[in-house]
Order: structure tokens, then sequence, then C-alpha cells
């Protein structure tokens, strides 16, 4: 039996009887990180999304980056060996232009500071993207391109301090690739908010435009959010009240997890997509610590421990997350498990 919808704080990583295929309708999954780095898919994400699809689960991409459309997303993903559909992805971009929909009358003119994937969602909406403050835009809206330079940036920056509304795909502070981490959307935003002394409204995860989107457009009634990042993907299932898996595959490592406040703390967590194919063992407390299969984790003076012996170390993971968010929330300090994490190969 799954648990339902996050309603309280979590201290500890849930438990699931079924394979997560069966216990949600739908996934709803990042893409950078999770599924592929760059132009490559990450290893077992084709095989477990075809598994997941073949079992019924509806999958459905969710990212924030707002770079490309959804069509050429979908493209690169059934390339990879992922069949998608255009409707099948769900972009910040997109997040942001209902925001600005919203605000502004058909036809009105957006300052664009990105990509194609700006100025399609924009066209969907009925508004009209420029590139100039002369061409007398009514908002500025920012979203990550690898194009973006000083150009762009000061342009958004005069819109900005004229007192346009300004909109932010996201603010992702860095974005994985296929040669390693890399800026973000959210150092570019920065550079405008340094400029200008003013803060955009962010439509992309953790916030609640972006979850508004993916509900509308997929309809699931039991989804689970499947993501590598913790102040964003978690967060905003935290935020739209539902469970979330973390994979290891992207920018979160074991001990962030360790040291994750409320709002960061996933339901369940798993190596890579695989997760979604398999039950999750739960975690129970006993003996002064927090078992899972077979490994009890405690916290003791400052440090975590991790007794017992497992056969699977993500086990032994879950066990000392429940103990080290345990200790947090008791005197707020984090716990030092760089000793427990090294044991178990993290």
């Amino acid at each position: 039996m799954t648990e339902t919808a996050i309603t309280v704080r979590r201290t500890a990583p849930g438990g699931s009887e079924l394979p997560l295929t069966e216990a949600y309708d739908t996934a709803l999954l990042d893409l950078d990180g999770v599924v592929y780095a760059g132009p490559n898919a990450i290893e077992h994400a084709v095989e477990s999304l075809d598994s997941a699809r073949g079992a019924g689960m509806r999958l459905a991409y969710v990212t924030n980056n707002a770079s490309r459309p959804p069509r050429v997303v979908a493209e690169h993903l059934t390339e990879l060996g992922v069949p998608a559909e255009p409707a099948d992805v769900i972009n910040s971009a997109q997040a942001a232009a209902r925001v600005l929909a919203e605000k502004l009358p058909a036809g009105a003119k957006v300052l664009v500071v990105g990509g194609l994937g700006l100025e399609e969602a924009l066209a969907e909406r009925g508004l009209v993207a420029v590139r100039t403050l002369a061409e007398e835009p009514s908002a500025v809206v920012q979203g990550f391109d690898a194009s973006v330079g000083w150009t762009q940036l000061a342009e958004a920056s005069y819109a900005v301090q004229s007192g346009l509304p300004w909109v932010a795909s996201n603010t992702d502070v860095t974005v994985p690739t296929a040669r390693g981490i890399a800026p973000g959307n959210g150092m570019l935003v920065a550079a405008v908010r340094a400029a200008t002394g003013v803060e955009p409204e962010v439509a992309g995860k953790p916030l609640p435009p972006m979850h508004r989107e993916t509900v509308l457009r997929t309809g699931a009634k039991r989804p689970l959010v499947v993501g590598d990042r913790l102040d964003t993907d978690i967060e905003g299932a935290f935020n739209g009240g539902v469970d979330s898996l973390l994979v290891f595959t992207g920018v979160t490592t074991a001990a962030q997890l360790l040291a994750a406040p409320a709002e960061h703390r996933p339901t369940y967590l798993a190596e890579d997509l695989r997760g979604l194919l398999t039950a999750h063992a739960p975690v129970t407390a006993e003996d002064g610590g927090f078992g899972c299969g077979g490994f009890l984790a405690v916290a003791r003076d400052g440090a975590l421990r991790l007794e017992g012996v497992g056969a699977d170390r993500w086990d032994g993971l879950r066990a000392l997350c429940a103990a080290a968010w345990t200790a947090l929330d008791a005197d707020g300090e984090p716990v030092d498990g760089r000793k427990a994490l090294a044991e178990l190969g993290f």
C-alpha cells in the first residue's frame, strides 16, 4: 500500500508494497539529469520508461528548461528511444506564458530573453514575442537559452528598470549537461536582478504556476513527481501536495539529502529510473534508531552511525535519512553522516 499525498512533515522516506508504476497513474518526469544529460540518455532511462509505459503508467515530461519547444523535446526523446508527443512535454515557458496571458490583453507584445521555447509558448497564448524595448513590449519574460548574452541581459535590464512586469520561467542556478554541471537560468536572472534591484515573478518549479500548468495539461489523478533536484522537483511536489521520487542521476548528493529541510524530502529515493519499477522498503522506528532492509541507522553525539547488515545500500540510505531528518527536526542542526555514507559507498 502506498502513502497518500504529503500532508505532514516527512521524517522518513516512504514505503510502497506495490511497484510505483502500479501505485500511481502518471509519472511527471523532469528531463535534465533524470531522462537525459545533454544529447544523451541517462543509463537505464530508456528501458525503465519503456517498462513503465508497458505497465500502464502515463509518462509526462515536466522541465524547467524553457529553451526548446515541446515538439523539439518530444523529437529528442523519440530519437533516444523514448516515444513522446509534443503534448507529453510541459515546460516552464508554457507556465510563464500562462502567467503573462492572465495579465495582458491578447496580442500584447512581450520582450523575450531566451530562446524559441519562449516564443512558441507566448504564441500559443496569443502574445507576440519581441526582442527590443524599442518595439514597445508590455512585459518581459526570461528563460534559459545557451545563446543569451550581455546584449539580451542589458535589454531586459532596461525594460525592467522602465517598470515593465518581469516573469522568469525558472531560477535553477545550475543545469546538468553531458560535460558536467553548468550555470542555469537562475544565474542569468541574477544578473538582471543585480542590475535593477527588482525581483521577478517566477513560474517554474517549485512554484504553483508550474504545478497548475502540469495538472491542466495532463489531467493526472494520482501523479508521482520524478526528479533529481531537491529545490525544484521535490519542493514542487511538496508544494503541490503530491508524492515524489528522487533519483541520483543528476545534481543531488546523498549528503545533501541527509541535510534536507522538510520541503526538500522526497517520498521515495532510487539510484535511477529503475526505481519506478520496484516496490520500496518501508522505514521503521526500532531500538532507538531507524531500520530498513536489515540496516539500522542511529543519530548519536552529532553523527550518524550505521548498524546491522542489509543487501541493498539504498535501504541503508533510507534508514540514514530517517535518523538524520528526525535529528535535524529535533534541534535544527544537521548531523554528520560522512562516515555512514562512506560505509555504504556514497
